[in-house]
């Protein structure tokens, strides 16, 4: 690396080697003593142990290398539990991961091997995922969470040199290849600070606070230099320009133009079916960093689809997959633009799209998938991600609201239409017919014409199915459905811009909107976050969606009046004199008299108040909670006496039961360490021996929203070693 790392002789055995940690928050190849290491899977390879804990501190020491700049990707990783082998050697592992510098490994530059002299590298084609940066550097290195010893983490550097299969040096200040005669004082300008100087572009910042954003980027790795300052205010410029004068027309033919952009941006598109006599159009889009954040943030969570968005002014209608990030703000992750939603179609993207996320992580599953649309195919996500599904109401609800507001103009009237609308919905669960509080909503607002045949035509056709998908299934929580609302804002503001309307018919327009502008933006929202830069937009991220905002009004700015109880007044945390009114206080389907939820958004007042309104006597539960509470009496129904059937039916709500209690125990432990150490060993034979194992997940055998029993489809591991090297 920096300096000449010290490596000495050949060990046999891990167990010999010597734990290091040295001092300092950070620490980097050279400050570790190196020793080679041979086995039947590692050749002869530099290998040194550190505490577990510090593999983010030797990763991050890595990344800040004065002579070699970079970041280290996941490149692949592996995942096995305790007790699952029945000879335990000194280098295996509990959990393995390859890192490989992002400048690889494969070669975007030009003839593939050795990039032509240039000062910059700009790629005006795909200006918003990684692969611009990458020159096929071969440095990479893997990290193993020893089974036998869990503490400490095995690194086994692979290739320590930062150079491409050529044998010469791709990246950093003495890349000369890369960024010309000036590289010992002009480092390259990485992924990263391009990405962010981009973002920031697309925001509208000013140039001048651009510069000096990335001049302090480019200054971490080659100090102050009035040189350098020039040559990066002729970097922001040039780019700037580009990004203006840039356009989707690749070609004159829509259909022409989008096949010249998936063959020149391959590693973002994870599936692409062109349109012909038999087959729909189908296109997938994913960048590398979306294909990171939904193996971050989607194992073991839930992933929502947002679909159908412009089915009625886009050309094609925009299909997106959607993560909820460490604040439960939903992260767009893929993009399937399709007017298809055939089963056949839609398993042969969501399967193209798992194979690439396995290809990284053979272990990465979800806990849970939300629809928004009754009219989704239910088979293709519960034969490709094996997870329980859930349905949610914000599509439905914003809709309603946006419509009552448009077509009654009296405010008394609408709050008292979308009152009765939110009884129908809280009526599916009760031994209420809904269908007769619907006729009684027509013969009360008969004078309302022009509502009331809006809902006949459009909604009264639809209600049967929308009411069965409610009823067969469990219904997803108000936060979610606000992050959902949420990200569709943001979506409508750019797709929308009326600068561009001329363009909604081609599919073009949709994708350089998509991969520019829209995933520029998510990016800086979640490098601000996470970095601590740029505060104002942190600050704008975090208080993106309507339950963020209701967390920070306080308690004391809710008034409730005894004489209305259905009703309620929140303060403005601007002006103390203006007050909000919410009616229909503790109901999803409350209306508040702010601007934002006259314009059928979900506010921040009535997520407060129902917040507050919980603990009160006369508090209906929430659709959600009634639909879980449905899900648990349809697992407890009554069967025979002595029956198969009562035992099937008892062991599936003791599974629940055990689930919910564990998740609420890790809630309110110190780590999930506590919890892990107490679960109990459970046998299994595995070819005549007994091996012990934990105890799998229950909610792998909870039975589907049809009723049929779930099977476990996770990936069985090949009991034959791999070679690492």
């Amino acid at each position: 690396m920096g300096e000449v790392m010290e490596v000495t002789g050949v060990l046999q055995s891990v167990s010999d080697l010597p734990v290091q940690d040295p001092p300092g928050e950070e620490f980097s190849a050279a400050d570790l003593r190196w020793v080679k290491y041979a086995s039947s899977e590692h050749h002869c390879d530099d290998v040194a142990l550190i505490p577990y804990d510090r593999m983010e501190a030797f990763i991050s020491g890595e990344c800040n290398n004065p002579e070699y700049p970079t970041r280290f990707h996941i490149e692949r990783g592996r995942k096995r539990e305790r007790g699952t082998l029945k000879e335990v050697r000194s280098d295996d592992y509990l959990l393995y991961r390859m890192y490989w510098c992002s400048f690889g490994p494969e070669n975007y530059g030009e003839g593939g091997t050795i990039l032509p002299s240039r000062r910059y590298r700009l790629n005006t084609r795909n200006r918003a995922a990684r692969p611009q940066s990458m020159r096929g550097c071969t440095c990479h290195f893997a990290i193993k969470q020893l089974y036998a010893r869990p503490s400490l983490a095995l690194i086994i550097y692979h290739e320590r040199r930062h150079v491409n299969k050529s044998g010469f040096v791709c990246h950093g200040p003495l890349d000369r290849d890369a960024i010309g005669p000036g590289a010992r004082k002009v480092p390259y300008v990485g992924s990263e600070i391009q990405q962010q100087t981009m973002s920031l572009i697309y925001l509208g910042v000013p140039e001048e606070n651009i510069l000096q954003t990335h001049i302090e980027g480019i200054q971490r790795y080659c100090g102050s230099d009035a040189k350098v300052d020039n040559l990066a205010s002729q970097y922001v410029h040039k780019l700037g320009m580009i990004i203006k004068r840039s356009t989707h027309e690749l070609d004159l033919d829509d259909q022409a133009s989008i096949r010249m952009w998936v063959d020149r941006n391959k590693k973002s598109v994870f599936f692409h079916q062109d349109s012909t006599e038999t087959d729909a159009f189908v296109l997938g889009i994913q960048t590398e960093w979306q294909l990171q954040q939904m193996i971050r943030f989607g194992h073991q969570n839930i992933l929502a689809s947002h679909s159908s968005f412009g089915v009625s002014k886009l050309k094609y209608p925009l299909h997106t997959i959607l993560v909820f990030d460490s604040r439960q703000q939903a992260l767009p992750v893929a993009w399937v633009i399709t007017r298809s939603v055939t089963k056949h179609d839609t398993s042969r993207w969501m399967q193209a799209l798992t194979s690439r996320i396995h290809s990284v992580d053979s272990n990465w599953r979800i806990g849970g998938f939300i629809i928004d649309d009754p009219t989704s195919e239910l088979d293709p996500i519960r034969n490709i991600f094996s997870c329980p599904i859930l349905f949610s109401l914000w599509h439905i609800r914003r809709t309603w609201l946006k419509n009552i507001i448009k077509k009654c103009s009296n405010t008394e009237v609408q709050r008292e239409i979308f009152t009765q609308l939110g009884k129908f919905m809280y009526s599916i669960w009760s031994e209420k017919n809904p269908m007769d509080i619907l006729e009684q909503l027509f013969q009360d607002f008969v004078d309302q014409t022009t509502f009331i045949q809006y809902f006949k035509s459009f909604w009264v056709p639809k209600l049967e199915m929308w009411i069965d998908t409610i009823r067969n299934l469990p219904l997803a929580s108000q936060e979610s459905c606000g992050a959902i609302e949420g990200y569709h804002l943001k979506l409508k503001l750019k797709a929308y811009d009326d600068s561009q309307l001329d363009a909604l018919q081609r599919v073009d327009w949709l994708v350089h909107k998509l991969t520019t502008e829209l995933h520029s933006g998510y990016w800086l929202n979640l490098y601000a976050d996470e970095s601590g830069s740029f505060p104002e937009v942190k600050a704008e991220y975090i208080a993106s969606t309507s339950w963020q905002r209701a967390l920070h009004i306080p308690d004391e700015a809710v008034l409730f009046d005894e004489k209305e109880p259905l009703s309620a007044k929140v303060a403005s945390q601007k002006d103390a004199s203006l007050m909000q009114t919410v009616w229909n206080a503790g109901s999803e389907f409350s209306l508040c008299s702010c601007s934002w939820s006259m314009q059928g958004n979900l506010c921040k007042h009535v997520i407060k108040v129902n917040m507050m309104y919980a603990p009160r006597k006369d508090f209906q539960p929430s659709l959600s909670f009634q639909s879980f509470q449905r899900v648990l009496l349809d697992l407890w129904q009554k069967p025979l006496d002595d029956s198969f059937s009562l035992d099937l039916s008892v062991a599936w709500v003791m599974q629940m039961q055990e689930r919910i209690q564990k998740v609420a125990e890790l809630a309110a432990s110190d780590g999930i360490a506590q919890v892990a150490g107490k679960l109990p060993i459970q046998w299994a034979n595995k070819r005549g021996r007994r091996t012990a194992i934990r105890r799998t997940s229950p909610m792998r055998f909870l039975p589907h929203s049809n009723g049929s029993v779930q099977r476990d489809l996770t990936p069985k591991r090949n009991r034959k070693r791999r070679s690492t090297s």
